[in-house]
């Protein structure tokens, strides 16, 4: 169990239970990619294809940081998560 803190951005907050913008969940989780699936799982209350294409990676025009830093840098779904990391979900698309 890892204690996170997440934010969802760039209308993504509207799939989001309670469409709130930032959560601090305690999730049974290790890696990032866990981490994913169990958000899309767990927080996600509508189109959840709008956030994640397949359990553990999300879908293309979802920008990943970890604590601030693309998730690229820190080995994408790979990543072993630290109490206290802070992940933010940042939608780059809008619909009109």
């Amino acid at each position: 169990m890892v204690q996170v803190k997440l934010e969802f951005g760039g209308g993504l907050d509207a799939i989001v239970a309670d469409r709130t913008k930032r959560l601090q969940v305690d999730a049974p989780v290790r890696t990032l990619g866990e981490l994913i699936t169990w958000v899309r799982r767990n927080c996600i209350r509508e189109k959840h294809d709008m956030f994640a294409v397949s359990e553990a990676t999300v879908r293309p025009g979802v920008l990943v940081l970890v604590n601030e830093v693309d998730w690229e840098l820190e080995g994408t779904t790979r990543y072993e998560l630290q109490p206290g990391d802070h992940v933010a979900f940042i939608s780059t698309l809008h619909g009109g």
